[in-house]
């Protein structure tokens, strides 16, 4: 966690921030009030989440670490799909991370509601698990016009993430418990994201059920940086 610190005071964030996760299963976005609306706060959380990232410039120069891909996309929901959050105008969308090699097999995928709470001053990235992962494996290949969700698609929440907004840059981390996963091992999981325009960092870990890191960061982070195809 030095290494973490040390970049939150050189970037002047003071502040620890989530994710993506993102953004694991499970992603929630907190972000504070800037002279921005909260509505304009959504829409950016969502924008910098959208597209595809992936951590091949690391795996370029350490050939122990993987290149993983991140896509994430808009979908809409049915009119018998429901927001948690009805006091805003959320954001839904569906992002999925696998090796590069293996697009057609991710080993996380999730829905993300993005929207604002704390009376406007957090974006919230509600984080749910699908009902039925394989249906919706490779959905941002699909128009924007068959992207449909309806409730039973959209799953169970499964947990949620804040976000505050500090310069450029959106910080956060998950909750001191962690989100509940069966992951590799994990019971739970702990992510904290540095996201910006470009990309973001992830210190995504595993736990297990005595609290032993199974897998995950340590010192260095995942950096997903956007690529254009």
């Amino acid at each position: 966690m030095k290494a973490v610190t040390k970049i939150f005071q050189n970037c002047g964030l003071g502040i620890v921030l989530l994710g993506a996760s993102l953004l694991s299963n499970y992603t929630l976005v907190a972000v504070a009030q800037d002279a921005v609306s909260s509505q304009q706060q959504i829409e950016e959380v969502a924008q910098r989440l959208e597209g595809i990232m992936d951590t091949s410039a690391r795996a370029r120069v350490n050939s122990k670490a993987a290149n993983v891909r991140m896509t994430a996309c808009r979908i809409s929901l049915n009119n018998n799909a429901q927001a948690t959050n009805k006091s805003n105008n959320p954001i839904f969308l569906y992002q999925e991370q696998a090796l590069s090699s293996e697009l057609n097999k991710p080993y996380r995928q999730r829905f993300l509601e993005i929207s604002s709470v704390n009376n406007g001053r957090t974006v919230r990235s509600l984080s749910y698990k699908p009902a039925n992962v394989q249906s919706v494996i490779n959905l941002c290949n699909k128009p924007v016009s068959e992207r449909i969700v309806t409730s039973t698609d959209l799953g169970k929440p499964v947990c949620s993430v804040y976000l505050t907004r500090s310069g450029e840059n959106y910080i956060g981390i998950t909750p001191n418990e962690g989100c509940p996963a069966n992951v590799r091992g994990a019971v739970k999981i702990t992510n904290t994201i540095v996201l910006s325009k470009t990309g973001m960092n992830t210190w995504d870990r595993g736990f297990d059920a005595n609290g032993k890191q199974v897998w995950g960061a340590k010192a260095e982070s995942y950096e997903f940086r956007k690529i254009t195809q």
